[in-house]
This record gives structure tokens, C-alpha cells and sequence, in this order.
């Protein structure tokens, strides 16, 4: 809870500041937007690192690593002179969270093998509360004080989130130490971790299909946060701040799914039908946008913010779909970084496509086939097969 809640804190205090920041520096269009890109598109490659890192690291240093990270770029960031430290920082953070994202449901394979599901509505219900609660006290923060104290104030809070994991790891270094021994003594090889389990990953259909689940997620909600107040302000006639309440909405749906989806996954295997409810939210949302967006405008925002439940299934799936510790790390390696990488794209493509027709038909009509895009996935994920099961009956002995 603590590494979850440290990972998300870090990533939703900064944006509610950039009127107190430029009291004292000018913060960049430019700047902004890279701040903006940034998290999915550090999220994507460091994913992509981070199966490599854990088997030269193992679980639990990385975690460490990764708190430490997040902690100094959140005081490098806190203490910037300027927009370029500002960046910096920030860019930092991002790095150690995009190895946090992974890191999270192997963790829960190996801590609670039984209880993937509980675990996971924990941490994702976790990660959904950190990503409200920066921005409601980050600006009555800044009044009190000023806005270095109120970001560096969640640096607190990741150095904390580091302490228990120093005990885990020196705990697991002990553990393998004893496991070595025993080999030795008995003139057995350690069975190491695959450098191929994430290799093996692009050749599976159920890998592939979670990683589109992970995508299409992850693209409605980025787009949404960058974009959706601008289109309701375009297209259903509300004022700015109303739009913001809206946008609030959107995210606070995120909250109950948290709660909800993993347990309805894991005790009911509610997989297929929570893959429907999410297509079928998801396009009404966007339908009623398309064509009755002045009629009960907040109607169509929360359908539409159901459709990201998608998000805590597939982090839930992540354990639920492997066998093996090194499986988990793959799998999540490889669906988080794909996916990321993917919704990286569209906040800014979105923006293209508006500029290009003016019009926000063409990019909700895309949003709808990003949305479709969940209906084949869906019939795959929801197949209770494992990753090393697949690759068995496909390609031999994992």
C-alpha cells in the first residue's frame, strides 16, 4: 500500500501548481507537454527495462531502488530553479514509477499466491485514492507555505514506503544466501530466472490480448485527462470549471472499479462479462457525446469513465495468468511497456485529428474503435489459461 500509494502521489502533485511555479520561473507550453507525454512514455520503457533489472536485482532491491528514486526526484523537483530541473526531476520520478508499475503484481504473486485478487483491489484502490488526493491539498498546501513545500512534501511519504522494503529485501537476500548454500552442498545448479520469459511473450495470443485490455485502458484515460474538458467546453456548451468537475468525475469511476473488478474476477470469473461492461459503457459514453452531448452531459462522462475498469482487471489478470514467478515479470513487463507505449500516441494524435477537421467527430470516432479494440481481447484474456500453459501446448517445455 505504501509503494502504492507513493507511486501515484508522486505522479498528481505537480499539475494543480503551475500558476504558484511561475510566480518564480516562466513554466514552457512546451515544458508542460513534456511533462504531460512523459509518464507513458517513461512507463513504456522502463518496462520494457525492468525484467532485467528485477533478475539482476531481484524484486525487492528494485523496490528499493525504485522508492529511493522516486524520493529524490520528488526533492530535486521540489527545490528546481528553473522549468529545465523542473523537467528533470519529473522525468526522474517517472523513470522509477514506470519500474514500480511492474514491479507491483509479481509482488503480489509472491507475497499473497492466494489472495491475488484482495491484494490487487488494495493496491489499485491505493493507487486510485493517491491519484485524488494530491491534487485537492496540493494548492491549499502551497497557500500555507509555498509550493516547494508542498511538493517536496510527498517525498515524505516515499521514503517511508522505503523502510519495510529494506527489511523484505535484506529477509529475501538471506533466503537466496540459504538457498545457495543448500545448493552447493549438494552439488545442485540454482535455477535462475529465463532471460526468455519475456521473449516468449511476444508469441502469445493471451499476452498480446492482455496487453491491447492494458492499451486501450490506458489510452481513454490519458486522452481523457488531457482532452476531455476542451471537448465538453466545445461540444456540450459547459463552462471551465464545470468541465473540471466533469473531469473529476471521469476519474472518481475509477474508484469504485478498484474495489470491485478484481474480487469479481477472481471469485465470480467475471472476466468476459466486465470486458462487455466496459465496451458497452465505453461506447455509449462516447455515442452520447457524439450526438446529444448538451443532454445530460455528466451521463456521458461517467459511462465513459467506466470504461477504464479495464485497467485494475488487467493488473489482476497479471497474476491470475502466469504460474511462475519469472512469468509474472515477463507478462507484466511486457503488457505494461506495450501498453503504455501505445496510449502514449494518442493524447497527442487526438490533438492532431482535432486540428485537422475541426471537429471532435473524427477523434471520437476514434476513441469508439480504440474502445472496440477491447471486444476480441476480451474473448482471449477470458480463456483460464496461464502464459506457461500457452506456451507449452504451442511451442514445448516452458
Amino acid at each position: 500500500m505504501l509503494f502504492a500509494f507513493s507511486l501515484r502521489s508522486a505522479v498528481a502533485s505537480l499539475s494543480p501548481l503551475y500558476d504558484h511555479i511561475a510566480v518564480d520561473f516562466d513554466v514552457p507550453a512546451a515544458v508542460i507537454g513534456l511533462i504531460g507525454t512523459a509518464p507513458p512514455v517513461c512507463y513504456a520503457v522502463f518496462g520494457l527495462l525492468t525484467p532485467a533489472l528485477e533478475r539482476r536485482f531481484g524484486l525487492e532491491r528494485l523496490a528499493v531502488v525504485a522508492m529511493v528514486i522516486v524520493a529524490i526526484g520528488l526533492i530535486v523537483r521540489s527545490l528546481a530553479p528553473g522549468d529545465g530541473v523542473l523537467l528533470a526531476g519529473t522525468a526522474l520520478i517517472f523513470a522509477a514509477v514506470g519500474v514500480g508499475n511492474i514491479l507491483l503484481p509479481p509482488l503480489v504473486k509472491r507475497y499473497f499466491p492466494d489472495r491475488v485478487g484482495l491484494m490487487t483491489t488494495v493496491f489499485s484502490t491505493t493507487m486510485a485514492l493517491a491519484t485524488f488526493l494530491p491534487p485537492l491539498v496540493a494548492v491549499p498546501v502551497a497557500d500555507a507555505s509555498d509550493w516547494h513545500v508542498s511538493l517536496g512534501l510527498w517525498a515524505v511519504f516515499a521514503l517511508v514506503a522505503t523502510v519495510p522494503w529494506i527489511g523484505l529485501a535484506v529477509r529475501q537476500a538471506g533466503v537466496e544466501k540459504s538457498r545457495a548454500a543448500a545448493a552447493a552442498a549438494s552439488d545442485d545448479d540454482i535455477e535462475q530466472p529465463s532471460p526468455r520469459a519475456f521473449g516468449r511473450m511476444w508469441r502469445l495470443p493471451i499476452a498480446w490480448a492482455l496487453l491491447v485490455g492494458f492499451a486501450v485502458s490506458s489510452t481513454l484515460a490519458y486522452t481523457a485527462f488531457a482532452w476531455l474538458p476542451t471537448i465538453l467546453v466545445d461540444i456540450a456548451g459547459v463552462t471551465p470549471a464545470v468541465a473540471g468537475v466533469l473531469l473529476a468525475l471521469f476519474g472518481f469511476m475509477g474508484l469504485p472499479a478498484s474495489l470491485a473488478v478484481p474480487l469479481l474476477v477472481t471469485r465470480a470469473n467475471a472476466t468476459r462479462v466486465l470486458f462487455g461492461v466496459a465496451v458497452g459503457t465505453g461506447l455509449a459514453g462516447i455515442a452520447g457525446l457524439l450526438f446529444v452531448p448538451t443532454i445530460a452531459p455528466w451521463l456521458w462522462v461517467a459511462l465513459f469513465g467506466l470504461a477504464p475498469l479495464l485497467f485494475p482487471m488487467i493488473l489482476v489478470l497479471l497474476g491470475l495468468r502466469t504460474r511462475t514467478h519469472e512469468g509474472a515479470v515477463a507478462l507484466s513487463g511486457f503488457v505494461q511497456s506495450g501498453g503504455y507505449a501505445i496510449a502514449a500516441l494518442f493524447p497527442v494524435g487526438i490533438g492532431l485529428l482535432h486540428d485537422a477537421t475541426d471537429s471532435w467527430t473524427a477523434p471520437l470516432i476514434v476513441l469508439a474503435a480504440v474502445v472496440a479494440a477491447a471486444i476480441p481481447a476480451g474473448v482471449v484474456a477470458a480463456q483460464p489459461h496461464t502464459v506457461e500453459d500457452d506456451w507449452e501446448r504451442r511451442h514445448g517445455a516452458w
